[in-house]
């Protein structure tokens, strides 16, 4: 039987939770084992937040430039050369997985062993090697920590193996513009790349099997957001169930069933963002005993402990909310508890995110359906956007700004900005959260005119009564 390698901590998957952590705990002086099956860095560097907001913010500048004449500004026909776009994007894909990359081949106590990683108890793990040989190596650890994330879902349409289909990672490596793109799921991922190449210039259909776009936010976001999409010349479908897809002289069409009709739309492409599955059904965790629920994701407490004693697992592969600064936090929870005697938990952290469609949608805290369904008690503060007068000057002026706020406390409960920006005004109202600062405070401070910012001191003066 061959001996495993000995180890104070082993790594499956190098995403923005586990990078961190093992080059802390080789900065620690731990003798780590990280092994990456693909790229370092995980989902975000190398195929979700740094490769699409590099696209994305390509084809903002596509759309400003259509729009030169409202600001004065004569342009002639745009046009667009994506396999520009696309070497822009894998440039800085590789600036950032290869910085990633060096920062742990320089610690010392430290392999990086690039390979796929599995159970063969609960205290080894057997690598298969990238080398091309069929090389394995066993490695043993107390301590071992899972951060292999998710990969995209294809949902059970009729036909989708035998079509060329797109999933979000091989969208961003196409060399032209689609010239009809269909995006099947109406989420966060199908409509930053529906907006992204409809200012590329495609055709953009979506379809999404539920009643509203982003359905877990409020249903006044959802009607706003789909009818800036409709501004921007996307179709949207939505109660539409894709049930069948057939390919046809380089042509696509799908079939959709919405109340009990029967419709078919055409196009070139077809861009599948149906949510994501877990990657854990290769881990062989039944080896080491460490339990998922029914969809394969993998279960932990509050300090991210498997069942296991000894493994944890983080990111995205735990389950919801499935962001990168989520999985950072979950770095800090497990640098805290293992490296430095704390008791950290990811229990009651604020969960804020920021969706690049455009204008952004920036969320943190509870939005109205949440609060209703706790049972309590809150008011609205809500405005336009074009009551924002930093957004009228830029001429950016769509959607709406939106705080829930406890009416006895004056505190925040939290916020939906769609807007320009509404990210980063989010974060505003985030920072005012964290602080248990009440609302009268911003409605009444001073900020810089004329900014963003100052939008705040008009919003908590519309509160809906």
């Amino acid at each position: 039987m061959t001996k495993p390698e000995r180890y104070d901590a082993i790594v499956i998957g190098t995403g923005q939770g586990g990078g961190p952590l093992a080059g802390r705990m080789a900065d620690a002086g731990w003798n780590v084992a990280v092994i990456e099956r693909e790229q370092v860095g995980g989902t975000c560097v190398n195929r979700g937040c740094t490769p699409t907001k590099t696209m994305i913010a390509s084809a903002r500048v596509a759309y400003l430039a259509r729009r030169g004449a409202d600001y004065g500004v004569k342009t002639g026909a745009i046009s667009i050369d994506l396999e520009v776009v696309r070497k822009r994007k894998r440039d800085i894909v590789e600036m950032f997985s290869g910085g990633s990359r060096n920062a742990l081949e320089r610690k010392e106590t430290l392999d990086l062993i690039m390979g796929e990683g599995s159970f063969a108890s609960a205290e080894e793990v057997k690598v298969n090697l990238n080398d091309g040989g069929g090389g394995e190596r066993l490695l043993a650890a107390e301590v071992i920590i899972i951060n292999t994330g998710l990969r995209p879902r294809v949902p059970p349409i009729e036909g989708i193996d035998s079509v060329n289909y797109l999933d979000s990672t091989s969208i961003m490596e196409l060399d032209s513009v689609p010239e009809h793109l269909i995006v099947v799921g109406g989420g966060y991922v199908g409509l930053e790349f529906g907006q992204m190449f409809r200012r590329f210039g495609s055709d953009v259909t979506v379809v999404e099997n539920s009643p509203r776009l982003c359905g877990r936010e409020d249903p006044d976001v959802c009607d706003e957001l789909t009818k800036i999409l409709a501004e921007d010349g996307i179709e949207v479908h939505t109660s539409s169930e894709s049930t069948r897809v057939e390919e046809e002289d380089g042509s696509i069409r799908l079939t959709l069933t919405k109340s009990g009709e029967e419709r078919t739309l055409e196009g070139s492409h077809i861009l599948v963002a149906a949510g994501r599955l877990p990657n854990s059904e290769r881990l062989n965790l039944q080896a080491a005993g460490v339990e998922t629920d029914d969809r394969g994701f993998i279960s932990v407490n509050d300090r991210l402990e498997t069942g296991v004693n000894g493994i944890y697992a983080i990111g995205d592969v735990i389950g919801r909310p499935f962001f990168t600064h989520i999985s950072y936090d979950h770095y800090r929870v497990l640098r805290a508890n293992l490296l430095e005697s704390g008791n950290e938990s990811k229990a009651g952290r604020m969960v804020p995110y920021t969706v690049f469609i455009d204008p952004q949608l920036g969320r943190v805290g509870l939005n109205e359906q949440e609060a209703r369904a706790a049972g309590l008690e809150y008011k609205v503060a809500k405005m336009p956007m074009s009551r924002v007068a930093r957004a009228l000057e830029v001429d950016e002026a769509r959607g709406f700004m939106k705080a829930l706020i406890d009416p006895d406390t004056k505190q925040i409960l939290g916020c939906t900005i769609l807007g320009l920006e509404g990210g980063e005004i989010m974060s505003m109202l985030q920072i005012a959260m964290m602080g248990e600062i009440p609302y009268p405070v911003l409605q009444n401070a001073i900020f810089a005119h004329p900014t963003l910012a100052e939008s705040l001191n008009n919003l908590f003066g519309m509160i809906i009564e």
